[in-house]
């Protein structure tokens, strides 16, 4: 299905993008996980957001979440793996592919550094998702890295599949089927000569044809190369336009503060300027 306006990311940014959005009655779909992860939900007091002092993180964002739903905004809960851009983007999610014809980055902060070989065999062994590509491993060796709370659950699918599968993670799982072997570890490297042979655990290799890497989300770098960043952050106008044609960005990963006020006021901005453009392309 098509939406005017895609959203990757449901916290306040994204929410408050997709609020506004629909105040100006275009077709909001929301991509992220779920809000109850959001890591404001974490907060035991929020101090300083106007007008609502003195509320939990999670009071908050129920109440952001409830206001976009009843505007109308769509939601999917997952993560966006692959984004391709011809006559609009293509976002896909699991096996899912979403259309829109803007976009808005509102994914927070999304720390994370490739482990050594992972960028060089991407697509040549290594993956982000299980439920896209498990198929092509059947019946052979594969090692997850679980860095998402969801890795468990697509660890027990290649399970399923008839892969032979190991589970690595800094912390031990919630819900991996007993019959997985679990490695705890930190240092780790991909190898291989053309494709993935095996991954490096603190110094010892597993052999394997593949290595699933399971984060909470993939950063908007990797889903959009010529996205330009300065010390981390993406870097936006005052429309909370990126350097890309139709995509806009708002939230903590436009950079400091990180707070949720300036979250919605960017958000905000990110849903109206997204309008403007479509607008502007005379077909809406």
């Amino acid at each position: 299905m098509e939406h005017d306006v895609i959203i990757i990311g449901s916290g306040p940014a994204g929410l408050a993008a997709a609020v506004a959005a629909r105040g100006r009655d275009k077709s909001v779909l929301v991509i992220g996980n779920r809000w109850q992860d959001s890591p404001l939900a974490k907060a035991e007091r929020v101090e300083n957001y106007l007008g609502l002092p003195g509320r939990t993180g999670m009071e908050l964002l129920e109440e952001f979440h409830r206001h976009a739903e009843q505007a109308g905004a769509e939601f999917v809960t997952g993560k966006a793996l692959a984004l391709m851009v011809w006559n609009g983007f293509s976002v896909t999610v699991g096996s899912q592919v979403f259309k829109g014809n803007a976009l808005i980055l509102t994914p927070g902060v999304v720390r994370q550094s490739k482990y050594p070989g992972e960028a060089e065999f991407l697509g040549r062994g290594v993956s982000y998702c299980a439920t896209c590509d498990g198929m092509l491993y059947r019946n052979r060796p594969v090692v997850v890295v679980g860095l998402s709370p969801d890795a468990p659950k697509e660890a027990n699918y290649l399970k399923r599949l008839g892969c032979q599968t190991v589970y690595v993670s800094p912390k031990q799982p919630e819900g991996l089927e007993e019959d997985i072997p679990f490695l705890r570890a930190g240092r780790l490297a991909v190898k291989g000569e053309g494709t993935v042979s095996a991954l490096e655990v603190d110094g010892a290799e597993i052999p394997c044809a593949g290595v699933f890497i399971l984060r909470p989300a993939v950063a908007p770098t990797d889903l959009l190369p010529e996205l330009r960043t300065e010390n981390g952050a993406i870097q936006v106008d005052r429309q909370m336009a990126t350097n890309l044609p139709g995509v806009f960005a708002a939230g903590d990963c436009t950079g400091a503060p990180l707070q949720a006020a300036k979250a919605v006021g960017e958000g905000h901005i990110a849903g109206l300027s997204a309008c403007r453009y479509l607008d502007d392309l005379g077909t809406f």
